[in-house]
């Protein structure tokens, strides 16, 4: 019997019993769907993470404060309160592998204008803050480093906070608006960035002088954080490594005693959230696969049940000269199309589910040829393995107790 002729035989009896074998499938086709969803769906996060954190250039390095420990119990790092503005000039005066350095305070607060208000969050920096950040300005001017000494009360806004703020579309610029009692006049409008990859709305911010918020706002003699970037990608490890060994200094941190501050690189950040999301993607793809089990073992019990009821079918074919090798290939091409054609469709549906998410989420869609080729390849290993021991049991019948069935 050539292939052609038992395909198509396996096809006609698989037709039979049309609604079986679609329920048949579906482990396969939830399986399959799940499998594909998963990987293109992890693999379109990690590329949004890494182009975002590309647009900030992996050249930008961020020191923060160490969270204290106290008996073996992490405390946090609000307690941290070694890290000075006079730091971030030191790291800039001591490296040449770095060419600028801000640092950072925030806040939380009301941002208020009129009869207008909206709950937002101020960052502070000096001159330097939005280019190290990847930051544009749409209209307006940056505060200048005259604005920092004399912690002027000027900001620059987002373009959320301009919209809810300015909702009937008027200029900002020269407004003066309260963040908490600060009254604080706009400068400046930064260009729309979006959301990043955590969902959080990037523009959704008021950025100021980091003295207005330090002095002002907060009343507090440090800082969070120091954003610095490095003359290069190629130089950024070295440059940590100045950074760390200028803070140890500056701190007087004596040696063999731990640091009180911790630096953290942007592709350090690119492999952690890989990693995690590698992770994730590994335990729910395994999960995912658990399905492909379920529904071999579910293929496999059709076919017993299927056999059974074709005894008599198959002891006929053999009286009129059919082989073991021709009742085995049938049984067996039958299971396979089960599978192959639950495969497709679990494809299909797992690239459908993949290009939702990635629309939904503004992700970039992505589909592992490798994955769908595997995928394909596992149903019909799948097909074969869990349809060899019903197709055996079949081609191992006695021809003439099964006329007798």
């Amino acid at each position: 019997m050539n292939i052609a002729d038992l395909i198509k035989i396996a096809w006609r009896a698989l037709l039979r019993n049309k609604t079986r074998a679609l329920l048949t499938m579906l482990g396969i086709i939830i399986g399959i769907g799940s499998v594909i969803a998963m990987v293109s769906i992890g693999q379109s996060s990690s590329q949004s993470i890494n182009d975002q954190i590309s647009e900030m250039g992996t050249n930008m390095i961020m020191v923060m404060r160490k969270a204290e420990r106290s008996g073996g119990v992490n405390i946090g790092s609000d307690s941290v309160q070694t890290m000075r503005a006079s730091d971030a000039d030191a790291i800039l005066a001591g490296s040449r592998n770095v060419i600028m350095a801000s640092p950072m305070v925030s806040s939380a607060g009301q941002i208020v204008y009129g009869s207008q208000n909206w709950p937002g969050s101020i960052q502070g920096g000096n001159s330097s803050y939005l280019a190290i950040n990847k930051r544009s300005i749409l209209s307006g001017a940056n505060f200048t480093e005259l604005d920092v000494k004399q912690a002027a009360k000027v900001c620059l806004i987002g373009t959320t906070v301009r919209d809810n703020i300015f909702p009937n579309g008027e200029n900002p610029l020269g407004k003066i608006i309260r963040f908490g009692k600060i009254p604080m006049k706009i400068i400046g409008v930064l260009e729309s960035k979006g959301q990043n990859q955590m969902g959080q709305d990037q523009d959704d911010i008021v950025i100021a002088p980091y003295t207005t918020v330090q002095k002002r706002m907060l009343a507090i003699s440090y800082v969070h954080m120091i954003f610095v970037s490095a003359a290069s990608e190629e130089v950024a490890y070295q440059a940590v490594s100045d950074i760390e060994n200028i803070l140890r200094k500056e701190h007087r941190i004596k040696p063999g005693k731990d640091d009180d501050f911790q630096v953290r690189t942007q592709q350090q950040i690119l492999d952690i959230m890989g990693s995690v999301t590698g992770i994730l993607t590994l335990l729910l793809t395994a999960v995912a696969a658990i399905s492909l089990l379920v529904g071999g073992i579910g293929i496999m019990n059709i076919m017993y049940v299927t056999v059974t009821e074709r005894t008599r079918e198959i002891g006929l074919r053999m009286a009129v000269g059919g082989k073991n090798r021709d009742i085995l290939m049938q049984f067996l091409a039958e299971s396979t199309i089960l599978s192959l054609a639950g495969g497709i469709i679990g494809i299909l549906l797992g690239i459908g589910l993949a290009f939702g998410t990635s629309h939904a989420l503004n992700w970039p869609f992505i589909v592992s040829i490798g994955s769908v080729a595997i995928s394909f390849l596992v149903c019909a290993v799948i097909g074969i393995f869990f349809g060899w021991y019903p197709a055996r049991k079949a081609a191992n019948l006695d021809p003439i107790n099964a006329l007798r069935y």
